[in-house]
């Protein structure tokens, strides 16, 4: 580490930034195990069977972008856990921060392809542009793919450009970034280029995700309202099923929703590395990515299948 990346900040030996720190690596942990079983799981059945259905190659995305983000998290909080005083846009930190933008940008898209799946799949509106997207939908997955890695890439490239673009000018000026009145350079292409593209890059994707959310909890909710309607109630089998997909859909709403605020409240409010708050924000973003694996392995019929047979096969083998 150079002596000329470090700056006056403070060191992370406040026992409460402490535990926030574990509590972050044990939340990347939960994640990678979940997310790499989902991408194992899916990945596996891929190549067995040479096929997939569309809307589990999204998920299988989803789950693998996922599962890098959190590797490329814990190794950019342990660098900031060892070296709370390193310059923000240090040569290390920008090599993560691209991989971190880039897989951050592309899970939001592929979370949110995956609402607009089952949307048209399993919502039931009339309407005949609908009914076209609901016959056409499952030919444009690859098309859905590469925009998602198309898009993703574009922001993070004008990221980096502007991370290096600070970098430069703090190398060349040598002016300090974390001083009270902050330093003109930095604060101008913080506040007028970063901070606005990166919330363009999130907010994009997150508005035709609610948009896909809503329409589809309102078409499942009218569903289940009848099945609950009827003389049986709760009991019948198909009510059921509405009822556990619609707490599912709720639930991966209000985990993306929670996500995205995470990361545009973070970056809209800069803190230094290793104090207390840049933990709370850290864990509460990735208490997100560490839950909805969770979820998903409970939901889905093919994952509860593949979960419960090796847990059936380790009690056997005990």
């Amino acid at each position: 580490m150079s002596g000329d990346d470090m700056v006056p900040g403070p060191l992370a030996t406040d026992t409460k930034a402490i535990i926030l720190a574990v509590i972050l690596f044990l939340l990347c942990l939960v994640a990678v195990v979940g997310n790499g079983f989902i991408t194992a799981v899916l990945g596996t059945e891929w190549l067995l069977r040479r096929t997939l259905p569309p809307c589990d190659k999204l998920l299988l995305s989803l789950g693998a972008s996922r599962f890098c983000l959190q590797w490329v998290v814990m190794g950019k909080n342990i660098y900031i856990f060892l070296y709370p005083m390193a310059f923000p846009y240090n040569p290390v930190l920008q090599f993560l921060g691209f991989q971190w933008d880039f897989l951050n940008a592309a899970t939001l898209w592929f979370s949110t392809w995956l609402s607009v799946f089952y949307c048209v799949k399993i919502a039931t509106f009339a309407h005949p542009v609908f009914l076209w997207l609901k016959r056409k939908l499952s030919t444009w997955v690859p098309w859905m793919f590469l925009s998602s890695v198309g898009l993703s890439s574009l922001s993070t490239i004008l990221l980096f450009i502007g991370n290096q673009k600070i970098y430069q000018n703090y190398v060349r000026t040598g002016l300090q970034p974390w001083n009270l009145t902050r330093n003109s350079i930095r604060s101008s292409y913080e506040k007028f280029y970063l901070f606005p593209l990166k919330v363009i890059t999130w907010t994009v994707p997150t508005v035709v995700f609610l948009i896909c959310m809503v329409l589809l909890i309102t078409s499942l909710g009218r569903h289940t309202k009848k099945a609950l309607l009827t003389v049986s109630g709760f009991r019948e089998p198909s009510a059921q099923v509405h009822v556990k997909a619609l707490l599912a859909l709720v639930s991966f709403a209000i985990l993306f929703i929670s996500y995205f605020l995470s990361l545009v409240l973070s970056t809209a409010v800069i803190f230094q590395f290793g104090e207390l708050r840049y933990w709370m924000w850290q864990a509460a973003i990735y208490l997100c990515t560490a839950v909805h694996p969770i979820i998903l392995l409970f939901c889905h019929p093919r994952l509860r299948a593949v979960l419960e047979r090796g847990c059936s096969s380790r009690c056997v083998a005990s």
